[in-house]
């Protein structure tokens, strides 16, 4: 049933630096941020990050497999918050979950967390799903 406080499961997606290079490879985005240790600490970061867009394609992708596709949503966004870091030959975490904030009609709104390694790395995401045109919950 979709009722407001209803919790969506949380879904572990896991990044490693393979990922972000066939991410870098499909996007054309060869940022060294995302790829060059030595070149990441130099401009200040702890190491590698993800790509953001590599990022809110895993969160969308949580949000489509709950609707049952992409068709049922209307809205998604997200401010990246903090970056997730992605050390040599680690695997990190993508945890995200959502909560049902608003029932109105055949739309429902989502309040998403997305964190990793237990680091808030989105805020205000959120998403609008037109339950009518869910497969199946």
């Amino acid at each position: 049933m979709i009722e407001v406080g209803s919790v969506i499961a949380q879904k572990v997606f896991w990044i490693d630096r393979d990922l972000l290079k066939a991410y870098a490879n499909a996007s054309g985005d060869q940022n060294p941020i995302h790829q060059d240790e030595v070149f990441a600490k130099s401009v200040g970061l702890p190491d590698v990050i993800a790509h953001g867009m590599l990022t809110m394609a895993l969160v969308g992708k949580f949000i489509t497999d709950w609707a049952g596709g992409s068709a049922p949503v209307k809205e998604f966004s997200g401010r990246f918050v903090k970056p997730v870091i992605v050390p040599a030959g680690a695997k990190v975490d993508l945890t995200v979950s959502g909560t049902i904030t608003e029932v109105h009609g055949d739309d429902v709104r989502i309040d998403i967390m997305a964190t990793s390694a237990g680091v808030k790395v989105l805020g205000m995401s959120k998403a609008l799903v037109s339950f009518s045109q869910m497969s199946s919950l």
